[in-house]
């Protein structure tokens, strides 16, 4: 360092400064885009969820209400059909009254 250096201090420090402030501007520039990125996402958030449900029901589309109810009773009979299970070691009696009212309809 010379003398200038002593001399004029904030000469000294520029490049200092300068790979300071290039160095928070490379942290601080992937951050504001991403900020950019939400903003434009929480504008458009309606939108966005309107294409994704389209997208839904065009690869699974909904069943209709006899098959929601059918496939409602199957689980339930499924479900009772456990229960007897469950129970035939037990109460065979018991088993054999919910395979009954499994299987009515």
């Amino acid at each position: 360092m010379s003398m200038l250096a002593i001399a004029f201090p904030v000469e000294a420090a520029v490049p200092v400064a300068q790979s300071l402030i290039g160095t928070t501007v490379a942290f601080v520039r992937p951050l504001f885009g991403l900020g950019v990125a939400v903003t434009l996402f929480m504008l458009f958030k309606p939108l966005v969820m309107g294409v994704l449900r389209a997208g839904l029901v065009l690869l699974k589309p909904r069943k209709s209400l006899e098959q929601r109810i059918r496939q409602h009773r199957f689980n339930g009979i499924k479900m009772v059909n456990r229960m007897a299970n469950e129970y035939s070691l037990s109460q065979p009696s018991f088993a054999a009254e919910l395979r009954n009212i499994a299987s009515r309809d």
